[in-house]
């Protein structure tokens, strides 16, 4: 049982910068921040999850199936995130590419203490083994001031694959492609740092700040963090509705109006990109029939291009409505890996992206999110994300873009580094 407490914030910025400063002193922490983005489908601002009062910790073997027992016999908040290769656990597939960062497959955790703000309130929910806290919390959360950062590291950032080896990848993909072994491809690469070590809620701060995204993160797990501007919802469930917002198609942004404005409309009508989002919106409407009510799957938004403060995006709205006695877990299995970072046929895709990929996607890819005490549930996709592995001293972000008939290699690779962007800046532009 928990017990649940209310604060009015004059200032919300700055308590959530104190908050998270706060937070660090714990191993398990999970933040998620929709950064004000008007959005339809958000529950809550921003939600803070920390302290770990039980958990689980799995390679992807029965991975769902031990999600499942964990998630039903906590009946209560729990938070964490699903690797991409938990593909392995849905099909007969393997995730043999080298892997810098380690993290665990999957891992959920059930926090003594949550945080979740709505306009300029705070609900403060613990459990009552620890709600004796809370006063001391709220003190010791306001006291912090100063919140200064540091500037630049020069930090070194290589590439898994160059460019001509890129091209050669992709044209590789396309003669998949015409031999009409998949329709489409997500196809990710690797940029990493070794030997380095970084400030995680500084570099957080840095990569928030540039990006503003819907679907924020920051994840600590120990000595493992994730540092997320994802624009991605991956699937959301509120009672017995499941939300699906498949991203596909990606434009750069411009300072001049005029210009931006024009990038924004040829993305809109580009045959390319939204034959790309199409196709994974066929993919998740098959998806989500699976556990969907006869009829119920349909398209509430096709191709809408929504605006974020790096990129422009292609987004989709995929609805259907399930039986109230559809586990949530079995929801989620039915859908994973999400079709925006997979393709079509998925089962193919995911078979040739393994052969042709250099790096184990681990986190990159996945999801990170909570399921209620109610079983309603809410992820994002971890893209726009820099991982890092403090004891290994290893940094990495991954970018990927779909790749059809119609793809050009060399355009491909200059929109992954668009989409690199903000996380080289972050990382670039660092000190300790």
């Amino acid at each position: 049982m928990r017990t649940t407490f209310s604060h009015i914030i004059p200032d919300v910025n700055l308590f959530k910068e104190q908050l998270l400063h706060w937070a660090q002193q714990f191993d398990d922490v999970v933040w998620l921040d929709s950064n004000n983005y008007k959005q339809a489908y958000s529950s809550y601002d921003a939600v803070l999850a920390v302290d770990a009062f039980t958990s689980i910790k799995t390679d992807f073997t029965q991975a769902f199936e031990h999600l499942k027992g964990y998630q039903t016999a906590t009946k209560d908040w729990i938070f964490g995130y699903l690797t991409y290769d938990l593909k392995n656990a849905v099909e007969n597939l393997v995730s043999q590419n080298f892997d810098g960062l380690q993290f665990p497959d999957l891992y959920f955790f059930q926090p003594k203490k949550l945080f979740f703000f709505k306009g300029s309130q705070v609900e403060m929910q613990y459990l009552n083994m620890c709600d004796d806290e809370f006063e001391v919390d709220l003190k010791a959360i306001q006291a912090y001031e100063n919140l200064t950062y540091s500037k630049s590291n020069n930090l070194k950032i290589k590439l898994r694959i160059h460019k001509d080896a890129y091209v050669e990848k992709i044209n590789n993909m396309l003669a998949h492609i015409h031999r009409g072994d998949l329709y489409e491809a997500n196809f990710c690469q690797e940029f990493y740092s070794e030997d380095t070590q970084i400030n995680p809620l500084e570099t957080y701060f840095k990569l928030n700040r540039i990006s503003n995204p819907p679907f924020a993160t920051f994840l600590k797990c120990q000595d493992k963090y994730v540092l997320s501007a994802s624009p991605e919802r991956y699937i959301k469930k509120q009672g017995t509705t499941i939300i699906s917002q498949p991203i596909k198609g990606t434009a750069k942004r411009s300072k001049n109006n005029e210009e931006d404005e024009q990038l924004k409309k040829e993305l809109q009508t580009n045959e390319k990109e939204r034959s790309e989002n199409i196709m994974i919106v066929d993919l998740v409407r098959n998806d989500l029939s699976k556990t969907a009510k006869k009829g119920s799957v349909f398209v509430e938004e096709l191709c809408e291009v929504y605006t974020f403060d790096q990129v422009h995006q292609m987004i989709s709205t995929v609805k259907s409505e399930v039986e109230h006695t559809t586990h949530p877990v079995d929801i989620i299995k039915s859908t994973f890996p999400m079709g925006s970072m997979t393709g079509a046929p998925k089962i193919s895709a995911m078979t040739i992206i393994e052969a042709l990929e250099e790096t184990k996607r681990g986190l990159y890819s996945g999801a990170v999110g909570y399921f209620s005490p109610t079983g309603d549930f809410d992820f994002n996709v971890v893209i726009r994300s820099i991982l890092y592995n403090e004891t290994k001293r290893y940094v990495s972000y991954s970018v990927g873009g779909a790749i059809t008939a119609k793809s050009d290699p060399i355009k491909e690779y200059e929109e992954c580094l668009v989409k690199a962007k903000a996380m080289r800046e972050v990382l670039e532009d660092y000190s300790m």
